[in-house]
């Protein structure tokens, strides 16, 4: 709000140094100084920026059901990906019967809550009707509109035709993915994938419906070979379908037909090509070679490089090994010397090439600092598709020479601007995160990794069994295991509880040592707690099984909090789930009963030693006829024993 009084004061006092009105003659004319135009978000934008992010608060996306606010990742994904199921459902009815649909209730019209115009509406063979198949994205009646119009002999024009090749190479000559449900796929659909099963020789997998590969002979190889005089775009058109589709050789001999036609081919072209060069050549020096060779036609033809064409090199100088490291800079740049302010990507990739395995990190610690220096501050835009993984490869580096430093400096690159946006979906978001807390339990003090970890959880970070044991050796390296009850009851919010390393490694860092009485009796009281895990059997979850370590656990931390009832019950579970304590827990039980000074429950746990026929029975024996007091039934009980 304080931007927008500042730039209506910058108005208001130029305005106030231009003269309001002029006289000439008896005339008067009125001189109406220009105001700034907001546009229609500009209040809720400058209202939104004196409003910090609600820590306990999950997603936005899910604040208009407070009963289905997920508490885990998996619930996370679970709920977002109905919500998003509820929304194609709802938007598939309306679809699919538009004609129940009709009546607008919105006051003014918002188009996109009504029916989508998704069939076909003009019958007749007319250009029009192929520019409706197209528009609709309809390939396979598009493609068989283009026969009939040529079989009819009525001329299509050039741009049409090169609509309907772009259309077709983008979907690899089949309809797209989402316009075709399982339910409603073809039989030429599922014949292909029979042939994709024989041919691999496996059971079908997801990623076999959702490859796309560039047949021979396709429809759009068909449809170019009839045109008569093929222009750049129609090349461009299929040499990106066959780069998209895996097709790169042929790619590259079309390419060079369009060449020997003299035509020029466009920055989209190019680009392809270049992303393209190191899958078809396999010495580094050749990938390199034949990038500078498609860099230098670009100069001929006089087509002006983007930040897509130098994000293509830095990704394609990846696979180029030691070549890659000393080529990177120069491109670097050359780009910025063109005035190509590079994305989030260029960065990505630009790390990527010296960053490749965790061993190489600490040999170039010095080029993350630069990048991170040159891009602090600054508010980026999305250009790439890769820009979305800048983050979380960038947070990766910085946990791999543990370099806290600079990821508060990438970290704090989220408040500027609009970035938070390039942050990407929920998976990149929740690698990114658990990166970067990784790294807080490592080099951080645990008051500090507290302090993140409320401000991270719930409303931007569900951590995962791996991270809470992360948490958990930070208040071990810190002597600060006195919060484990708190972290239990986030542990159990977050659906971690039957996580059976994660409940042991917990129960196992509150035995170990000596606390202070109340912080004895919270870990006692948390023991029993996850004693009650045991025995809950709850559709659809997965039970905890009684191992020797937990239940010695248990007990020793309930002998510590001076409750030996409570621990004698769970010593008795030793033999009904046939494991066997240690010597050191009935060591341990056998000083606190001493301390008591009951001869009684001093006798049975040396019966219980001795059914388990352990060598350190005999010990106990001396060691209760020595320090009890027995009388002669007892004496006897030990005797036989």
């Amino acid at each position: 709000m304080a931007q927008m009084g500042k730039t209506k004061r910058f108005g208001l006092c130029s305005a106030a140094k231009q003269p309001s009105s002029t006289v000439s003659g008896s005339e008067e004319k009125i001189i109406i100084p220009k105001m700034k135009t907001w546009n229609a978000e500009a209040v809720l934008q400058a209202l939104a920026s004196t409003v910090n992010r609600d820590t306990t608060a999950s997603n936005y996306v899910f604040q208009d059901d407070s009963y289905l606010t997920p508490r885990t990742s998996r619930e996370f994904k679970l709920y977002y990906l109905s919500q998003e199921s509820g929304r194609n459902a709802a938007k598939y009815f309306i679809n699919t019967f538009p004609r129940y649909f009709q009546k607008d209730f919105a006051e003014p019209h918002i188009p996109c809550l009504m029916p989508e115009t998704l069939e076909l509406q003009i019958d007749e063979v007319s250009e029009r009707a192929l520019t409706e198949c197209i528009q609709l994205r309809k390939v396979k009646a598009a493609v068989d509109m283009f026969d009939q119009l040529m079989q009819m002999g009525s001329p299509v024009s050039l741009d049409l035709t090169n609509d309907l090749l772009d259309l077709i190479c983008l979907y690899g000559d089949q309809e797209p993915a989402q316009d075709v449900p399982p339910e409603q796929r073809t039989n030429d659909m599922g014949e292909k994938h029979d042939e994709i099963k024989i041919k691999k020789g496996r059971p079908q997998r997801a990623s076999d419906f959702l490859k796309i590969v560039w047949g021979e002979n396709n429809n759009a190889e068909r449809i170019f070979n009839m045109m008569p005089e093929p222009n750049s775009c129609s090349y461009g058109a299929l040499i990106r379908g066959m780069v998209k589709h895996g097709s790169i050789p042929k790619a590259f001999i079309m390419y060079n037909d369009m060449l020997n036609n003299q035509l020029t081919a466009d920055v989209h072209t190019f680009n392809a090509l270049i992303s393209a060069a190191p899958y078809l050549k396999e010495k580094y020096s050749e990938k390199w070679d034949l990038i500078i060779d498609l860099l230098k036609q670009m100069a001929y033809q006089k087509v002006k490089p983007n930040v897509l064409t130098f994000n293509a090199v830095l990704k394609a100088l990846q696979r180029c090994g030691a070549l890659g490291r000393v080529q990177a800079f120069p491109v670097l740049n050359e780009m910025k010397a063109l005035g190509i302010a590079p994305s989030l990507a260029s960065y990505d990739h630009f790390l990527g090439i010296f960053y490749k395995a965790a061993s190489q990190a600490q040999e170039h610690k010095e080029i993350i600092q630069e990048v991170l220096n040159e891009v602090s501050g600054k508010s980026f835009a999305a250009h790439d598709p890769d820009d979305v993984n800048f983050f979380m490869n960038t947070m990766k580096i910085c946990l791999d020479t543990k370099d806290m430093e600079q990821a508060y400096k990438l970290h704090s690159l989220l408040d500027i601007g609009e970035n938070w946006k390039l942050l990407g979906d929920s998976f990149h978001q929740s690698v990114y995160y658990g990166r970067f807390f990784n790294l807080l339990c490592m080099m951080e003090h645990v008051d500090v990794v507290l302090k993140w970890y409320r401000e991270l959880s719930p409303s931007l970070f569900y951590p995962n069994s791996q991270r809470m044991r992360d948490l958990f050796q930070a208040l071990d390296m810190d002597n600060r295991l006195d919060i484990i009850p708190q972290i239990w009851k986030d542990i159990k919010r977050m659906g971690h509880d039957n996580n059976t390393e994660l409940v042991e490694e917990m129960l196992s860092l509150m035995a170990r040592d000596k606390h202070k009485p109340e912080v004895q009796q919270s870990f006692a009281e948390c023991a029993l707690d996850v004693k009650t895990l045991y025995k809950q059997t709850d559709y659809g979850r997965v039970q905890l099984n009684w191992s020797a370590s937990s239940l010695s656990s248990i007990t020793l931390i309930l002998l510590a909090a001076g409750r030996i009832q409570q621990a004698w019950e769970i010593l008795m579970l030793f033999k009904v789930t046939n494991r066997v304590p240690s010597e050191y827990l009935l060591k341990q039980f056998l000083d606190c009963i001493q301390m008591n000074n009951n001869s009684e429950q001093a006798v049975a746990l040396v019966q219980i030693s001795a059914s388990f026929c352990l060598p350190l029975t005999s010990h106990l024996i001396k060691r209760v006829q020595q320090e009890f007091e027995l009388n002669e039934e007892q004496k006897n009980t030990l005797s036989q024993l």
